[in-house]
């Protein structure tokens, strides 16, 4: 079995693991920098850029060291080339050519997107594929048929913002710190999910879909009101802010249950997984995990470690991609967008 070492950089973690065979991990490190854009209320691409330069090789160095292993036992290099921030993305694949080039390492080139959708499988015993996998994070809110690592279709997408974008911009208005899902979910355990009758999406019959701006939206008119001169409250002057997070909360979370589970069915498919940093809320998991199981199906998540951006999961599926002799050369480049 290959030993690959990974390497992530598409946003504002740094990270880089170590992992045999697509599964078992030997090492995982991450450097965060939610404190450096904490003060900004989201990621700044420049701070973000800059400080993946100042981490990309102490991660590798420290995933190394975690693995017990040497560069030289390393047999191939996966690195995240998309989706993300250009410049963030350009350091991991730097670091990873040049690494490439000097040991004469196959190096293949990960989307970020797929790597999340392949994170619930690989602590899962057995194949769930074909699954329905919905990827909801930051900056991505989609549904994705996966019938193997390597072969994802793309069911549906939001058409506006991504349900992490929507928890950032209601925490804030909530003055709530970033990142807003942690934070929003906190605040939520202290109210009544039931108290506030925000609006769920749906899509047209027979079209899977997602969108939350209408909610983002409706939340801002709560607390500001209707009138023409309203302006929205100072944090501390808003009674029911418990109540408005759980109820914003559990409207996301309606929201992309119900077509997720819709969606399984009509593809046949016994399993559902839930991947990216927003399958780290607790409400998410229970909820998709008592749907999934009334309709029959069964619900995958992986471990929180592996929800958020880190490496375990570029490195487990660049295990697939060498496999199948899908290398990158060294003139790979970037891109801000998914395959």
């Amino acid at each position: 079995m290959t030993l690959v070492l990974g390497i992530e950089s598409s946003c504002d973690e740094t990270a880089a693991a170590v992992v045999r065979g697509g599964r078992e991990v030997l090492s995982s490190v991450v450097f965060s920098q939610a404190t450096e854009h904490a003060r900004y209320g989201g990621v700044v691409p420049e701070i973000a850029g800059r400080s993946h330069l100042r981490a990309i090789l102490p991660a590798i160095d420290g995933a190394l060291e975690q693995a017990g292993v040497g560069l030289g036992a390393i047999e191939a290099l996966a690195v995240t080339t998309r989706p993300g921030l250009v410049g963030s993305l350009l350091v991991g694949l730097s670091a990873a050519k040049g690494l490439a080039f000097a040991r004469g390492l196959p190096l293949v080139a990960v989307d970020h997107i797929h790597a999340h959708a392949y994170s619930a499988v690989m602590e899962y015993e057995g194949s769930p594929y074909p699954c329905v996998t919905l990827v909801v994070s930051g900056g991505h809110t989609a549904l994705y048929l996966a019938r193997s690592p390597l072969d994802l279709e793309c069911l549906a997408a939001t058409g506006d913002d991504a349900a992490g974008e929507a928890f950032d911009k209601v925490a804030h208005l909530l003055g709530l710190p970033y990142p807003g899902g942690p934070s929003v979910s906190a605040l939520a355990a202290e109210g009544d999910p039931g108290a506030i009758p925000f609006p769920r999406y749906r899509a047209k019959p027979g079209r899977a879909g997602f969108s939350f701006s209408g909610l983002k939206t409706a939340v801002l008119y709560h607390l500001r009101g209707h009138a023409p001169d309203a302006v929205t409250p100072a944090p501390e002057a808003i009674r029911d802010r418990a109540d408005v997070a759980a109820s914003f909360q559990e409207a996301v979370v309606e929201s992309l249950v119900r077509p997720t589970v819709e969606c399984a069915l009509e593809r046949g498919v016994e399993h559902v997984a839930v991947v990216g940093g927003v399958a780290c809320n607790r409400r998410l998991r229970q909820s998709m995990a008592e749907a999934a199981a009334a309709a029959g199906l069964e619900a995958v998540f992986p471990s929180p470690a592996y929800c958020t951006d880190n490496a375990v999961m570029i490195a487990g599926l660049g295990q697939h991609l060498v496999d199948a002799g899908l290398l990158a050369d060294l003139d790979a480049d970037v891109s801000s967008r998914s395959a």
